[in-house]
């Protein structure tokens, strides 16, 4: 029950503010159709219920299974298992991510199906996978993160000035969009499994299960600008 309030709270806090500005400004200034406002106000009100039961999924199950996961694959003590794990994870959570799906379709029309959806997803998929299984070897072998996250900030900016310029603020933007509701709490989740179990095992002080999104974020970017230069 305790968490039912917590996470009303949560999106009460997230959605009410945006709902009063657009008040206000409808008063104030725009002063649109009653029937636009009144399509807002049904959609803030379905945005609402839909973000409570997703919030609840995500602290009643991904929360907890993905840890869980992190947890119980240094176990096997397999590293390529481990790599191969957090590869497939990236790869499913990020194509679920809804945020992503947004951006791939107004790309999609914008582009007039140059760039279709569906290449999009799974280039951005494919890199945050491939920088997710990385961020997996870093925890396993306890490399430090700015020298990863030097080299791969290096090759964007590298790599932006031989792409199709419109690609770049697409890439960036296909970085930000990976950050969102599915992908986060179950990869970071994750990430903090694995290092809390090697912790234990090797009294390590479980730090390196963070700093895990900064890094995989690399990954669509880097995949879309590679992407703009085949095209």
């Amino acid at each position: 029950m305790e968490n039912v309030r917590e996470t009303f709270k949560e999106v009460a806090a997230a959605i009410l503010p945006v709902t009063v500005v657009v008040i206000i400004l409808q008063v104030a200034i725009i002063r649109m159709p009653m029937e636009a406002l009144l399509q807002f106000l049904i959609g803030a009100l379905f945005v609402s219920i839909g973000f409570f039961l997703f919030l609840l999924g995500v602290n009643a199950g991904l929360l907890p299974i993905g840890e869980m996961i992190g947890k119980r694959l240094p176990k096997t003590r397999n590293a390529w298992l481990i790599v191969g794990a957090g590869f497939l994870l990236g790869v499913v959570v990020t194509i679920a991510e809804p945020d992503l799906r947004v951006l791939a379709k107004q790309i999609d029309e914008v582009s007039e199906g140059t760039i279709s959806a569906t290449i999009l997803i799974l280039s951005v998929s494919l890199g945050l996978a491939i920088f997710v299984a990385l961020a997996m070897i870093r925890t396993l072998f306890n490399i430090r993160l700015h020298y990863i996250l030097i080299a791969g900030y290096a090759s964007v900016f590298i790599l932006s000035f031989f792409v199709p310029e419109a690609f770049v603020p697409i890439s960036f933007d296909s970085g930000g969009v990976t950050t969102g509701p599915m992908a986060v709490p179950f990869i970071l989740a994750l990430g903090v499994g694995v290092a809390s179990s090697l912790r234990s095992r090797d009294s390590k002080d479980g730090t390196e299960g963070f700093g895990l999104i900064g890094l995989a974020s690399i990954g669509p970017v880097l995949a879309v600008m590679i992407l703009g230069v085949i095209f």
